[in-house]
């Protein structure tokens, strides 16, 4: 079907002739203003959608998705009756017992405090993605079986040689190899350990003796090093196997909590408010979202605040888009009072205007659509622009533009157009054709 004639007087003033050129000019600025705005917005926005999403994706690799700990941080008694509860919840696929306390772990050279998990290996690989980010070893090394400590020798007395680096006399008194731990990269580089050499996990709850209560000790075996990208977890987190977690910490066959994962990491905020409606009090289910609320809001916060921004660049290019219909506007008077005379009506002309300043805003949207997309899609495959990785923990810049936003961007540049065509098209239909002919 044919256009309707106020598109195609649009589009004629759109093409001005020789003697408009500075109309034309002021056109290609105000397409150009728009095609900048729309790029900018698409390129800055995918960058921190970049970055978000690789936060993302290093939090929920070395994290569950949901944790179900006790209110009082007791130990959970009724572990396999919480374990079958949880995994009847709709969105659950896995749930696994773990074990976590504070401890301190020293070497020859250093000393420092950690958060130390004990973890079933195997299904914690199902849990997470951690197996991924291991850089040295192997996460299924701490399914190696435990030793029985102590079995022909003093168990204290190991522990004290181990304490002070002396090797433990070898022989059937022989202390026997140390169990197996995994340390993150910054951590093994406090401690000045590698793969294989040992550290000491110390306790401070202690053990009773006949003479009191002491800080409890035992040498572990660097069994892996993994490193996450988040300097906070690659400094603070250490693991070994859950058995050997609850003889450590004396819990038998008690856990801390149950971690547990979920079909939609976007939907982990109802599967724990399923969850908390299931499960009586003391327990309480926190999903990975709300434990990490302050640096996501941070981040969400920051990109609102960069849309605003950004979006001023298209408001000055539809101030553009106001000065040139302007002068279209003033240039096409005797046109516009000729339709007047032919019939054309108040609502006809404000069309023609209208129509020509959004045909400028949906071909700067396209191109900078297209710009962005183009960028971005450059960005992720060639990786041309290089980061200090010891900063930002990426080596090159990230990108992520989700549907949804490059929509946004494309609604928000046309509603700006359209906007900005308002007053040039209301200022048209106000046209006199009598005095603009009577002199003519």
């Amino acid at each position: 079907m044919p256009f309707p004639y106020e598109v195609r007087i649009s589009w004629r003033y759109l093409r001005a002739k020789r003697h408009e050129a500075f109309i034309s000019l002021s056109t290609w600025i105000s397409i150009g203003g728009v095609t900048l705005g729309v790029m900018a917005l698409i390129v800055v926005l995918g960058v921190m959608g970049g970055f978000e999403s690789d936060l993302r994706g290093k939090i929920l690799g070395a994290n569950p998705h949901i944790i179900v700990l006790r209110h009082d941080q007791r130990p959970v008694e009724e572990k396999e009756r919480l374990l079958e509860q949880l995994r009847q919840v709709p969105g659950v696929v896995e749930a696994e017992p773990f074990v976590v306390s504070q401890v301190l772990l020293t070497s020859e050279r250093s000393v420092t405090g950690v958060i130390l998990r004990g973890i079933d290996p195997q299904r914690f690989g199902r849990l997470t993605s951690f197996e991924r980010m291991m850089r040295e070893g192997s996460l299924q090394e701490l399914n190696a079986p435990a030793p029985e400590a102590g079995r022909g020798t003093d168990a204290g007395a190991s522990q004290s040689a181990s304490a002070e680096g002396v090797p433990p006399p070898s022989g059937r008194g022989a202390a026997p190899t140390p169990e197996a731990i995994i340390l993150g990269k910054e951590l093994a580089r406090t401690l000045a350990v590698g793969l294989g050499q040992k550290v000491n996990v110390v306790s401070p709850l202690g053990e009773a003796t006949p003479m009191g209560s002491v800080p409890k000790l035992r040498a572990f075996r660097v069994a892996g090093i993994f490193q996450t990208g988040l300097f906070e977890y690659d400094n603070s987190l250490a693991f070994i196997n859950l058995r050997n977690a609850q003889r450590f910490f004396d819990l038998d066959d008690l856990v801390s909590g149950v971690e547990v994962r979920v079909a939609d990491v976007y939907h982990a905020d109802r599967v724990a408010r399923r969850i908390n409606a299931r499960l009586a009090p003391p327990y309480l289910a926190r999903d990975w979202m709300q434990m990490n609320r302050n640096l996501f809001a941070a981040l969400q916060l920051e990109r609102t605040v960069m849309f605003i921004i950004l979006v001023m660049i298209v408001l000055v290019a539809a101030f553009n888009i106001i000065s040139t219909l302007t002068m279209v506007v003033m240039e096409k008077r005797k046109e516009i009072a000729i339709l007047k005379s032919m019939g054309a009506t108040h609502r006809s002309i404000m069309k023609i205007f209208i129509f020509q300043g959004l045909l400028i805003g949906v071909l700067g949207t396209l191109l900078g659509v297209l710009g962005g997309s183009l960028i971005g899609w450059s960005l992720q495959t060639y990786h041309y622009i290089r980061l200090p990785a010891e900063v930002y923990l990426l080596d090159t810049l990230p990108f992520d533009l989700q549907p949804l936003m490059l929509i946004t961007v494309s609604v928000a540049a046309l509603g700006l157009t359209f906007i900005a065509t308002l007053y040039p098209a209301w200022s048209a239909a106000r046209v006199q054709p009598v005095e603009v002919l009577r002199y003519e």
